[in-house]
């Protein structure tokens, strides 16, 4: 079977791994959802000083929380639980390559994280009146790409620093959480104080949702290039890729 038949045939298989987990489909597509209708209905869709609207900024906020569930989390717990099981032992010995099952992973990511562009950006418009700016698309495009890949990265190094199964949710939970308050996901506005932005902005959640805004803002004129927040993904998407070729094992101590 060729690199290409492989990869294909991997890929739908972890996809449908992932179809068949009640847990992971609800945490990665349903709760998403859930937060931008919850979010949106307490604190309202009222205009702020700027002209625009608030859902302006959760879409895109709940945007970046979907990607770092599709990816990093996802990633970091489904990695971890089949290193403890041995699955990544047998599959290390079978003659599929190591670069074909991180490449599937990619790939699963990406098509998760590209269902998810679609939901949120269908809700954001159909109940909240948030268009996408197609003039901005290509910026929407490669945030995407940026931020799915350097993700992916982030949730293989994360678990090469999860000790256990049981662990796995817990770590992950408590790294992202405080991310999404300081992340322009929970919180947004004009009215979030200083410290806050200066923390978010050594993580790379913030920048990736900052790079997403543009494609629903009203008042962004032409295609806008993030190099800044791009910038910074990619570092910490480099980083992510470095740890995990460092510390990355196949099968549990």
């Amino acid at each position: 079977m060729s690199w290409p038949a492989q990869l294909l045939s991997r890929a739908k298989f972890d996809l449908l791994i992932f179809r068949r987990n009640p847990a992971a489909s609800f945490f990665t597509v349903i709760l998403p959802i859930i937060f931008l209708l919850l979010f949106t209905a307490i604190f309202g869709n009222g205009t702020l000083a700027s002209g625009a609207k608030v859902a302006t900024f959760y879409v895109p906020g709940i945007l970046g929380l979907s990607i770092v569930s599709a990816t990093m989390v996802n990633l970091a717990i489904t990695t971890t639980v089949r290193r403890e099981k041995g699955v990544l032992k047998r599959l290390r010995g079978t003659p599929l390559p190591p670069w074909i099952f991180i490449a599937s992973q990619l790939m699963m990511a990406t098509a998760i994280a590209a269902l998810m562009t679609f939901l949120v950006t269908l809700i954001g418009w159909l109940v909240f009146g948030v268009a996408l700016q197609w003039s901005a698309l290509p910026t929407l495009l490669i945030s995407l790409v940026i931020g799915t890949v350097s993700f992916s990265a982030l949730g293989l190094a994360l678990s090469t620093i999860i000790p256990s199964e049981d662990a796995a949710p817990a770590i992950t939970n408590a790294i992202t959480l405080p991310l999404y308050f300081i992340s322009d996901v929970f919180l947004v506005g004009e009215d979030i104080p200083r410290f806050i932005e200066v923390i978010g902005n050594i993580f790379p959640l913030r920048h990736l949702v900052q790079a997403l805004q543009p494609a629903y803002n009203p008042f962004v004129e032409g295609t806008p290039m993030e190099w800044g927040h791009w910038a910074v993904i990619a570092a910490w998407g480099t980083f992510g890729v470095v740890a995990t070729m460092a510390r990355f094992k196949w099968s549990a101590e």
